[in-house]
C-alpha cells in the first residue's frame, strides 16, 4: 500500500469532533499513541531484558498503526499529503547526511 492510498482510506474512519477542521484532536491522539509505543518499549527494557518477543512485536505493530493513523489525520487536517511528507523527510535527511549534519540539534540544520 502506498501513502496516498492509506491516507485516503484511513480518512473514511475519521470520527472525531469537527473532523476536517480540527488539527488539535489528531495531534493529541498522536501524542497518546506515541506514548503507548514508548511504554511498551520501556517494559521490554524493564521486564523483557531488552528482547522484543513476538507478542510484544505484535502489540507494537498495532500501536504503530495507530500512530500512522493519527499522522495521516493530522496531515489531512493540514492539507498535506503523506507522500509529500515522506519525500520531504528523505530529502532533508539526505542533505544532512551529505553535509555530515545527521547528529546535532535544530530542525533546519
Amino acid at each position: 500500500m502506498d501513502f496516498q492510498a492509506y491516507q485516503e482510506r484511513s480518512r473514511a474512519t475519521a470520527r472525531y469532533p469537527d473532523a476536517g477542521h480540527n488539527p488539535i484532536y489528531p495531534t493529541l491522539g498522536l501524542c497518546g499513541e506515541a506514548g503507548e509505543v514508548a511504554e511498551k518499549v520501556k517494559k521490554v527494557l524493564r521486564d523483557g531484558g531488552g528482547v522484543f518477543s513476538e507478542p510484544v512485536r505484535d502489540d507494537l505493530l498495532l500501536e504503530l498503526g495507530d500512530v500512522l493513523w493519527y499522522v495521516a489525520q493530522l496531515a489531512t487536517e493540514l492539507n498535506l499529503s503523506l507522500d509529500t511528507i515522506a519525500e520531504t523527510n528523505l530529502t532533508k535527511l539526505a542533505s544532512r547526511a551529505a553535509r555530515n549534519l545527521i547528529a546535532g540539534d535544530g530542525d533546519r540544520r
